[in-house]
C-alpha cells in the first residue's frame, strides 16, 4: 500500500543519492530524464514495454516547446526528419476556409514559428541515444509499475515483469509519467477527477493526398460540421484523419475495411479505395489529477492531465511539466527546500485546468456545435480574429502554449 506523506519533506534535503525514478519512457519521461542527467543527477528509466513504443500518437510539436528541445540539440533534427506547418486553419466542411492562423506571426516570440508534424517516437530515440552515453542513466524494459511505497529518505519502485517476476527498486524520488492510466498515480491513490468525451476519436492515416484536391487545404485544419466534424492533419508520409465516433457501434465494425472506406468517402469521395496505413479508435477524457506532488512522488504528462486532442496540447503540455519539473528536482538535489516543488504543482496544475483542458473544450465546441446561430457567430468570431492582426498574434500566442508559459512567473 502506498504511504502518501502529504507535502513535500523539508527535512530530507541530502537523503543519500539514491537514482531518480522516471516511470514512462514515453517523450515527457524522456525529456526529465535527459534534463536531470544534464545536471549531474543519476536516472533510472523504467518502461513497461520491450522497447520504446512506436505508435502513431501524438506528432504536433509547438514552437516553445520545439525552443525547449533546442537545449539537448535535437529541434534541428526534427525539423529535418518532420513537416514544418507555418499556417493552420478552421474550415467549415461545406464552404471550405474560415480562418486561416500565421505562425509567422510569432518570428519575434520564438526560434520556431511555426508548428512541426513530427511523430513522437522520433523525439524519444533521440533522447534515449543522448542518454544512453551517459554512465549514471539505467534503462529498464519490460517493467511495469505495479506499486509504490515511500519513506523520509526515498521512494521504492516495485516493479513486475511479462514472465510473471518483480522486483523492487530504491531512488531518491520518482517521477510518474506512465500514462492516462499511470500505476504511480493511483499507488498514491490520487484522485483524476473530470469527464469522458461521449463520442469515441477514430483516427485513419493514408496516403492520399488531401491537398492536391482540397483547395487552399494547410498541413493542420480543423473542420467544423454540425453533422459530423473532423481533423485533418499532414506528416511527411501520410495524411491523418480524426473522426469522431459513437461509442456503442461494435469495435470489429468500426474499424473493417468497409465501415473506414465507407467513412473516408464521406469526406471526400473519390475513385477507388483509400489506402489505410493505420487506423485506431480511443476514448478521451478531461481529467486532472487533484495533485502533482505527494512526498516524493511527482506526476507529469498524461498521468497528471489529459485532455481531448483537438489543438496538439497534449504532449506538449506534458513535455512543459518535464522542464519544469526538472528544474526545480534539480534545484532540491543541490540543497534547495523540497517545498519548491509545491510551486511546480502550482504552476502546471493552474496551466493544465485554465489553459490546456479549456483550449480543447473550445475547440471541440467549435467543431462540433448543432445549433446555427451559435454555430454561425463562433465561426464569424474566428473569421474576425484572423483578420485583425492584434487578435491574430494574441490567439497565437495562446494556442501555441507561449502564453502560458509567460504567465507562470504569476503563479506563487
Amino acid at each position: 500500500m502506498a504511504c502518501d506523506l502529504g507535502a513535500p519533506m523539508v527535512g530530507s534535503r541530502q537523503a543519500g543519492r539514491a537514482p531518480v525514478l522516471v516511470a514512462g519512457a514515453g517523450p515527457v519521461g524522456l525529456v526529465a530524464a535527459a534534463a536531470l542527467a544534464e545536471a549531474g543527477i543519476p536516472v533510472t528509466v523504467v518502461e513497461a514495454e520491450r522497447d520504446l513504443p512506436d505508435g502513431l500518437r501524438a506528432s504536433t510539436f509547438h514552437p516553445p516547446t520545439l525552443d525547449m528541445l533546442d537545449r539537448f540539440g535535437v529541434s534541428e533534427i526534427l525539423v529535418d526528419q518532420g513537416l514544418i506547418c507555418p499556417q493552420w486553419q478552421f474550415r467549415d466542411r461545406r464552404d471550405g476556409p474560415v480562418a486561416t492562423f500565421d505562425l509567422g506571426l510569432l518570428r519575434d516570440e520564438t526560434a520556431h514559428p511555426y508548428r512541426l508534424q513530427c511523430e513522437q517516437w522520433r523525439l524519444t530515440r533521440l533522447l534515449r541515444d543522448r542518454l544512453a552515453a551517459n554512465p549514471d542513466v539505467r534503462f529498464v524494459y519490460d517493467a511495469r509499475a505495479a506499486g509504490v511505497t515511500q519513506d523520509a529518505d526515498g521512494v521504492i519502485l516495485r516493479i513486475e515483469r511479462e514472465d510473471g517476476s518483480a522486483e523492487s527498486l530504491r531512488g531518491s524520488w520518482l517521477i510518474g509519467a506512465d500514462g492516462a492510466r499511470s500505476a504511480v498515480r493511483k499507488a498514491m491513490q490520487i484522485g483524476f477527477q473530470g469527464q469522458t468525451i461521449p463520442e469515441l476519436y477514430l483516427t485513419c492515416s493514408t496516403t492520399f493526398q488531401y491537398q492536391e484536391v482540397m483547395p487552399v487545404l494547410t498541413n493542420i485544419a480543423y473542420i467544423s460540421d454540425p453533422d459530423e466534424w473532423f481533423v485533418l492533419l499532414r506528416t511527411t508520409s501520410v495524411w491523418r484523419l480524426l473522426l469522431p465516433t459513437d461509442p456503442a457501434e461494435p469495435e470489429d465494425v468500426m474499424l473493417s475495411d468497409a465501415r473506414i472506406q465507407a467513412r473516408m468517402q464521406a469526406v471526400l469521395p473519390k475513385a477507388g479505395d483509400y489506402e489505410i496505413r493505420h487506423r485506431t479508435a480511443y476514448r478521451v477524457n478531461e481529467r486532472v489529477a487533484e495533485r502533482y506532488v505527494t512526498g516524493r512522488v511527482l506526476l507529469a504528462g498524461d498521468a497528471a492531465h489529459v485532455n481531448n486532442p483537438l489543438g496538439g496540447m497534449g504532449m506538449n503540455g506534458g513535455i512543459h511539466d518535464a522542464f519544469n519539473l526538472a528544474e526545480k528536482l534539480t534545484r532540491v538535489w543541490q540543497g534547495a527546500d523540497p517545498a519548491v516543488l509545491g510551486r511546480y504543482e502550482r504552476q502546471r496544475r493552474k496551466v493544465a485546468l485554465d489553459v490546456v483542458q479549456q483550449q480543447a473544450l473550445r475547440n471541440r465546441a467549435t467543431l462540433n456545435q448543432r445549433d446555427p446561430a451559435v454555430r454561425r457567430a463562433s465561426l464569424d468570431d474566428l473569421r474576425a480574429t484572423a483578420d485583425d492582426a492584434a487578435r491574430h498574434k494574441d490567439y497565437l500566442m495562446r494556442t501555441s502554449m507561449i502564453a502560458s508559459l509567460r504567465a507562470l512567473d504569476e503563479v506563487a
